[in-house]
């Protein structure tokens, strides 16, 4: 307004007395040529402003074009809000990372002596034996080595279906020097490629450097054994200092904001409050801890998501190191002293009474043809997507918990075609998700468990913890639930997923108390894929020892396992946190043929 101002007192004609008409016809058309200028000039002004403005939403548009289909914008304007203050909190985690290790159990709810009395004995449980005193300085060389290690058949008369094969591991060293203590991390499995079979065998640590493999022989003819050595006991007694001595590996964050102010402060289920101010997010229902450094410059409630900012780096020694090798020292196979092959025979019938319980070996089921065949008197279904609508129709399905039993959700979505998903607008790793078959009458849902979750960024408003979900629920004979937690607790001490086991299980009873014929079912951990980085934190060590804990936790209730663990160690595909197609395929499989089973069915919990 200043400038236009100025310009119109420049060009405003003045006339003086006495003046001919010449001069004043001369003022008249100089302000006729300035008025002119400045229509020009006005016009530019706005032609320029409308061009930044085009230019400003084709900006716009190129920049949603590139935003992933079906997620919201907001999710990745906050995601790249937090970024951007990432480096700080890093080095603040660091600070307070080597002040003492604490979760802070006195936090949470006060546990009654029965709860006490139970984590004693799951922590009994999961016992691991230590090498002797004074082996963490041992070098690499007088540590177990795969490549020197072998294991030998017990030799018998003959094989038959029905009968135990027995295999005896000698660990060794670098040098070839037989191991004289246990705890090394074995898989075994015997399998026959021919006929897509597979078991998991069972592994026995004599604590001497021997080992037991067990397997029941469940189909006839050639079948080879493999035994795996995942880590050595020298490196499963660094997983174990890491989880009582670093228990906050993993760096949480949320962002604040109010209008244009924001800030990202970290967050765990304890922090040190001798370091600031703490936001108390502890949920009043279930009494799950969560904290946040409150912002110095906000409050608590403008808190907008969860996200996780990265690892704590640099945890293990150079010596250490040498320990978590891919090809050299995690999951490496053992070799067999002559043959890894043995021929079962047809089962003998006057040897039956003889033959032995799979169940007693430790075999969940096995494979055959690549369909899964439990033992829990689960009488298996193969579905195709005909069968799949069948069993579902007039269904409520939830899905609750981590990426594992999301690849569920996505299964069925896949299978079935008039299964249309609702864009909710949310992140596709944590949801919520939702598909409906109106034809059919389904309803399938997906929500992520509440934290610690360790993957993409999750507005704060969309957080639940599954207790309560369980809480909120009708239920019913139409109503299916199946939980899946245990891949984001690895680098947590195991009271912290103790405690959330436990708040879960407590819902899980009165959801059945009230509505007794809702079906449950529970999916288990599997190993997967390692590397050194992966091993620090979510090794299948971590992975077994909660698996471990939830079978004993869910045992006797009236739900159905899944056994995650065995249907991936029984398989001849590669480990991997999210099982291939045809394992998830019988995990869904096996869920479904305990939803839509015969109810005069006696099934072992």
């Amino acid at each position: 307004m200043a400038n236009s101002s100025l310009v119109t007192s420049w060009v405003e004609p003045v006339f003086y007395p006495g003046k001919s008409s010449g001069t004043s016809s001369s003022l008249l058309w100089r302000r006729s040529v300035l008025n002119t200028t400045i229509v020009t000039v006005t016009m530019s002004l706005r032609v320029r402003n409308y061009i930044l403005i085009v230019v400003f939403l084709f900006g716009l548009v190129l920049l949603l074009q590139k935003l992933p289909i079906g997620e919201n914008w907001k999710y990745h304007i906050v995601s790249a809000l937090v970024q951007r203050q990432l480096s700080n909190l890093s080095r603040s985690h660091q600070v307070f990372q080597h002040k003492g290790a604490f979760h802070c159990p006195h936090l949470g709810q006060p546990q009654s002596p029965k709860e006490e009395l139970e984590e004693r004995n799951l922590l009994d449980l999961i016992a691991w034996p230590k090498p002797p005193s004074g082996s963490e300085a041992l070098d690499l060389s007088q540590t177990s080595d795969p490549l020197h290690s072998h294991f030998t058949i017990v030799p018998a008369k003959n094989w038959s279906v029905g009968d135990q094969l027995e295999v005896q591991v000698q660990l060794r060293d670098f040098k070839g020097r037989p191991k004289r203590y246990g705890g090394d991390l074995l898989l075994a499995r015997l399998h026959s490629p021919k006929d897509r079979a597979g078991v998991a065998g069972q592994v026995l640590d004599h604590k001497n450097g021997l080992y037991s493999a067990r397997f029941p022989l469940l189909w006839q003819g050639s079948a080879q054994v493999v035994i795996m050595m995942v880590h050595s006991s020298e490196a499963v007694a660094v997983l174990q200092r890491l989880r009582e001595t670093l228990p906050h590996r993993v760096f949480f964050v949320s962002l604040f904001r109010r209008g244009l102010s924001s800030e990202t402060t970290s967050c765990d289920t304890c922090l040190p409050s001798d370091q600031g101010p703490l936001c108390n997010y502890t949920d009043l229902h279930s009494g799950e801890p969560w904290y946040c450094f409150k912002p110095k410059n906000l409050s608590c409630d403008t808190r907008i998501n969860h996200a996780r900012a990265g690892y704590l780096q640099n945890i293990i020694t150079e010596r250490e190191s040498l320990l978590f090798q891919s090809g050299v020292n995690i999951k490496v196979p053992i070799r067999a002293t002559t043959t890894n092959t043995i021929t079962v025979m047809p089962s003998i019938k006057e040897s039956s009474s003889q033959k032995t319980d799979p169940v007693k070996l430790g075999a969940s089921g096995y494979y055959y043809q690549d369909s899964w065949r439990p033992f829990n008197g689960l009488t298996m279904r193969r579905f195709d997507r005909a069968s799949i609508t069948r069993c579902l129709t007039n269904k409520l399905i939830y899905m609750y918990g981590d990426s594992t039993i999301r690849q569920w959700y996505e299964y069925i979505v896949g299978v079935i075609p008039e299964m249309k998903q609702f864009d909710l607008h949310t992140p596709k790793k944590a949801g919520p998700l939702m598909a409906v078959d109106r034809t059919h009458n389904i309803v399938l849902k997906y929500r992520c468990h509440g934290p610690p979750i360790i993957y993409t960024a999750i507005m704060a408003n969309e957080l639940r913890y599954i207790a309560n979900e369980l809480d909120g629920m009708i239920g019913g004979p139409n109503t299916v639930v199946a939980l899946s937690v245990w891949a984001h607790f690895g680098p947590f001490p195991v009271e912290v997923y103790l405690r959330r086991l436990r708040h879960i299980r407590k819902a899980v009873v009165r959801l059945l108390n009230r509505a007794p014929e809702t079906v449950i079912v529970i999916r288990t951990a599997n190993p997967r894929a390692l590397d050194r980085d992966v091993s620090l934190n979510h090794s299948d060590w971590f992975a077994l020892q909660l698996d471990v804990m939830l079978r004993a936790m869910f045992k006797g209730l009236n739900v159905m396992l899944v056994d995650a663990w065995q249907m991936c160690v029984a398989h001849h595909q590669p480990h991997d946190v999210h099982p291939p197609g045809v394992i998830v395929k019988n995990m869904v499989d096996m869920m479904l043929s305990y939803v839509c089973r015969d109810r005069s069915q006696k099934i072992t919990f």
